[in-house]
């Protein structure tokens, strides 16, 4: 069986994207909103990995957008589940920035997602079984 903490560490998730110019504002920045929607997406399958059931965002904490991604750099987002209620979890995502051709590396945006686990009937149910 499968401990919590196993569950936490194995559900953690990470997507490395490369910051096109067809991903970016007129300042040759991501769009917050890009990052968001990224965000949201790794938040969803570290959940449904963590689960392994039908979730459902229901609400995001403060998002912190501490720098601004430029075109032609890489990012990775990780997340990882942080809190763990009845029938809802809470996934911490921080965006990592790196430069392609650098071994420069730094944490530009940083936020939290919450989940709640749905039945067929799209009801709260357990989490967890």
């Amino acid at each position: 069986m499968t401990t919590l903490e196993e569950r936490i560490t194995k559900s953690e998730t990470h997507i490395f994207k490369a910051v096109f110019p067809s991903t970016t504002n007129h300042y040759d920045t991501l769009f917050g909103g890009t990052a968001l929607h990224l965000m949201d997406e790794v938040a969803f399958i570290c959940a449904t990995r963590f689960s392994r059931k039908k979730v459902v965002t229901i609400s995001t904490g403060q998002i912190d957008f501490k720098k601004a991604i430029p075109a032609g750099t890489l990012i990775e987002l990780v997340a990882k589940v942080v809190t763990v209620g009845r029938t809802s979890c809470k996934i911490h995502v921080d965006i990592f920035m790196e430069q392609m051709y650098s071994e420069l590396r730094e944490t530009v945006v940083s936020g939290t997602f919450s989940f709640v686990a749905v039945d067929e009937n799209k009801k709260p149910t357990p989490i967890l079984d």
